[in-house]
C-alpha cells in the first residue's frame, strides 16, 4: 500500500473557497456558524492575515484537504484557529502536520504563547491538541458559544 503525497504550505491566491469550505463543513456537522466564523472565513486575508498571521493548507495528491489558521493577539500570543481536514483525509496526519506547522510559525515570528478555544465533543482534535503539548486553562473569554475548553502551551 502506498502513502500519498502530502504537502503543507502557506495559503495563497486562490485559497479562500477551500477554506471557508472545510471549516463551514465541521462546523456545520455539529453547530450554527456564528459571526466571528463568518467574519474570519469570508476574508480571511483581512481578518487573519493582515494582522500578523498565517494560514497553512494541507493538499493531498495536489487537492487540498486541510487547513489551519494562527491568529496574532499580540504580547507574544497568537492562537491556533480554525483547523480543518476534509473526513476523505482524515488519518493521514494533515491534522498534526497543521498544528506542527503553525507551532513553528508563531516560534518563528516570536511568539511566547499559543493557545485554542475548541468544545470537548470534537475528541479526535482533543487528542490532536494534547500530543501538540496544549494543556487545558480556564476559559478567559470565549470568542465563541460553541466553545467549552479553552487550551495552551508555551512556545
Amino acid at each position: 500500500m502506498s502513502t500519498p503525497h502530502t504537502l503543507i504550505r502557506p495559503f495563497r491566491d486562490g485559497d479562500g473557497v477551500a477554506f471557508r469550505d472545510l471549516n463551514l463543513a465541521w462546523i456545520r456537522q455539529h453547530w450554527t456558524p456564528e459571526a466571528g466564523d463568518w467574519a474570519s472565513l469570508g476574508n480571511p486575508e483581512e481578518k487573519i492575515l493582515a494582522p500578523g498571521g498565517a494560514i497553512f493548507m494541507a493538499e493531498v495528491e495536489g487537492e487540498v484537504k486541510g487547513c489551519c489558521a494562527l491568529m496574532h493577539h499580540g504580547g507574544g500570543r497568537f492562537e491556533l484557529a480554525k483547523m480543518a481536514v476534509d473526513p476523505s483525509a482524515q488519518g493521514l496526519g494533515l491534522g498534526a502536520a497543521l498544528g506542527e506547522a503553525i507551532i513553528a510559525e508563531a516560534q518563528a515570528r516570536g511568539g511566547q504563547m499559543l493557545f485554542l478555544e475548541s468544545n470537548t465533543v470534537l475528541k479526535p482534535a482533543m487528542g490532536l491538541y494534547a500530543r501538540l503539548g496544549f494543556q487545558e486553562v480556564p476559559i478567559e473569554h470565549a470568542a465563541y458559544d460553541r466553545c467549552n475548553i479553552m487550551m495552551e502551551r508555551p512556545l
